[in-house]
């Protein structure tokens, strides 16, 4: 796959999604009729499928899967550069030429679910026999009102891998040592007191996205966000944050202690999880793709994997991946339907390893699938513990290089100045909110 999570994250061009969206206000295309009979079911023709770059050679074994299942449906792919999707995607609305079907960022849905740019689909995906074990986080990110615009199609998410050597030779039992900050803490001054290169804990410090992606969960294993209220109401919920305090004091405590290397203040992410698969490592936060995907058998026998915890216990992770969409004035609604509910499968979801991706399904986690991807299934036997935040303006208070929380996580961590972060934080997040706001 030509391009990863790790470099989607440093785009600096998705921090001007929102504002391409204005793109879209070129007037509401019609919507397809998706209650008519047979909708979805023995349809013929093309349909035009956009996907991202980033995920087109997962896409393209389900297409090619799909054609010689059947000869009636074509679907012609068109991989677009993720630096470019949602200002292509807003074009196309305003152009009134739309794709029929589109896989799209779940973190970016809500852009275009709000300038009514996708179709209602929730009768369809009410009606899916499985639609209970579906994401819940990823559906979170496609609904609004209640009504649904956007089913569920692969996840990336991000979960606490270790290195069970490594513990072992440390006198580090990981079952305790992943239920609480304090425990990992602990956990990872013994690593590094194993000497020599090897380090506790490894992080991308200067990685936007990257930090965005790994840390939050953190705090939402708490239950609480640094995000408040509803799309049109929002502020930041940085100041008073306890979990938010908590998880940053522990990454400065990684830092000030020499648990982590030196390398970390300045990396960007473009050789994300190196470290891990090398063995020099006790603990990083990342994903299927960075950490088991690029890694040889020897590194995959001594990897264990967890959910991320709170400061005090609790779990949860980044529930990333991909949405199915369909546009409104798509002209191929119903092909669209029938290859969407085709890539939902349980067969079509049990290759998405292959591509560093892992299902959206639960009831995807079979007996033969755990045996072969034993490393993929942590998040699927906790859908509910995933969680993304519903807002406008993700990529500007995450992913932009000089977002709020970079500057926050950077000024606490490396600075320590702890205070000074988290007014600041709470300034950025409030303004970019106000500005984001419909």
């Amino acid at each position: 796959m030509a391009l990863r999570r790790r470099d989607l994250l440093r785009i600096p061009a998705l921090a001007g999604a929102a504002a391409a969206l204005g793109a879209c206000d070129g007037g509401i295309l019609d919507e397809p009729d998706v209650t008519r009979a047979g909708f979805g079911e023995n349809t013929s023709g093309t349909v035009a499928m956009w996907c991202r770059a980033a995920t087109v050679a997962g896409v393209q074994v389900v297409v090619d899967r799909f054609h010689r299942a059947q000869n009636r449906l074509r679907i012609d792919l068109t991989p677009v550069p993720d630096a470019q999707y949602v200002t292509k995607l807003a074009t196309a609305i305003r152009g009134r030429r739309v794709p029929d079907l589109v896989d799209v960022d779940d973190i970016n849905s809500m852009l275009f679910i709000y300038r009514d740019a996708f179709t209602d689909l929730t009768p369809l995906v009410a009606a899916l026999p499985y639609r209970d074990a579906l994401s819940p986080g990823h559906l979170n990110l496609a609904t609004r009102g209640g009504r649904r615009y956007g089913m569920p199609y692969l996840a990336d998410n991000s979960v606490l891998w270790f290195n069970t050597d490594l513990l072992r030779r440390a006198g580090v039992d990981p079952a305790s040592a992943v239920t609480s900050l304090d425990g990992l803490l602990e956990a990872a001054r013994r690593v590094r007191a194993l000497g020599g290169d090897v380090y506790g804990w490894s992080i991308a410090g200067n990685s936007a996205g990257i930090l965005g992606f790994v840390v939050q969960p953190h705090v939402w294993a708490t239950g609480a966000d640094q995000i408040t209220g509803t799309v049109g109401s929002q502020r930041g919920g940085i100041a008073g944050n306890a979990a938010l305090r908590r998880t940053l004091e522990f990454y400065r405590s990684l830092w000030e202690e020499d648990l982590m290397s030196r390398n970390a203040f300045a990396d960007t992410g473009t050789a994300w999880g190196a470290d891990f698969r090398a063995g020099q490592v006790g603990f990083i936060p990342s994903n299927y793709s960075a950490v088991v995907l690029s890694a040889d058998e020897r590194s995959r026998a001594r990897t264990g994997v967890a959910l991320l915890c709170g400061p005090d216990g609790g779990t949860a992770f980044f529930d990333g991946g991909d949405n199915l969409c369909i546009p409104r004035g798509a002209r191929n609604a119903s092909g669209a339907w029938e290859f969407a509910k085709f890539a939902l499968d349980v067969p079509q979801q049990q290759i998405l390893p292959d591509g560093g991706y892992t299902p959206v399904r639960s009831d995807a986690a079979t007996p033969a699938f755990r045996r072969k991807y034993p490393l993929a299934t942590a998040p699927l036997d906790h859908l509910e513990r995933g969680y993304a935040p519903v807002t406008l303006a993700y990529n500007l208070l995450f992913n932009q290089a000089d977002s709020p929380f970079i500057g926050m996580f950077r000024r606490a961590v490396f600075d320590g100045d702890l205070e000074g972060a988290l007014a600041e934080g709470q300034r950025g997040f409030d303004r970019i909110l106000r500005q984001a706001q419909l």
